[in-house]
Parts: structure tokens; C-alpha cells; sequence
């Protein structure tokens, strides 16, 4: 089992940037994939972006392709969610996602994700 702390969100102006970090508890870290989900208010929980167990294999939503980075630090037991060029529609609370199988090929249902962080706010101003 897994537990997963984010932090980093907050307040920025639009074309602003923010890296949003989750901390994995745990010595198998390197053996989850993980990903970045978003929800914003009255809205459903969507994918952001996925990092398979080594780092080498990343999916982004459509919507943030060009503008957010993952990445993990194994050793660190973390996992990073590097955003640039924020607009208004990316205002959400971001949660981070463990899974227990590797991701090789684009998996954004949250139902294939086993452990998840409690969030942190992003919220972008116009």
C-alpha cells in the first residue's frame, strides 16, 4: 500500500506557473505508476497526466499537452506536475494517483488508479 501527499497548489495569475509535488509513503515506490487527475467545480474528475514506473513512458490530456510536465524522483519518492501557461479553465483541485500495474499505453479511467492523494487547489485568476 501506498500514501500520497500533495502539495504546491495556490493562487496564480493566468499565463502564470505552478509545480504541484505528491509525496509517496512506502520503500515500493518505484513499482507504481502514477498520474495527475483534476476536478473542477461541478465537474467530473478528469485525467491530466500519466508517468509509467520508470519515468520513460508519459500521456497528457489534450487540454494541458505543450504546457504541463510529469516526472518522478524514485529516489525521492515523489512525483511532479510542472505547469506553465496556466489559464482559468485549469482552476481544480489536483490529485495524485498510484497504480499498482504499469502504464504503456494511455489509461486516463480513474476506476485503474488503486491509491490517491487527498488533493491541493489550483486556482488560476483571469
Amino acid at each position: 500500500q501506498v500514501q500520497l501527499v500533495e502539495s504546491g497548489g495556490g493562487l496564480v495569475q493566468a499565463g502564470g506557473s505552478l509545480r504541484l509535488s505528491c509525496a509517496a509513503s512506502g520503500r515500493t515506490f518505484s513499482s507504481y505508476a502514477m498520474g495527475w487527475f483534476r476536478q473542477a467545480p461541478g465537474k467530473e474528475r478528469e485525467f491530466v497526466a500519466s508517468l509509467s514506473r520508470s519515468g520513460g513512458t508519459t500521456y497528457y490530456a489534450a487540454s494541458v499537452k505543450d504546457r504541463f510536465t510529469i516526472s518522478r524522483d524514485n529516489a525521492k519518492n515523489t512525483v511532479n506536475l510542472q505547469m506553465n501557461s496556466l489559464k482559468s479553465e485549469d482552476t481544480a483541485v489536483y490529485y495524485c494517483a498510484a497504480r499498482r500495474l504499469d502504464i504503456l499505453v494511455p489509461i486516463p479511467e480513474e476506476r485503474q488508479y488503486d491509491y490517491w492523494g487527498q488533493g491541493t487547489q489550483v486556482t488560476v485568476s483571469s
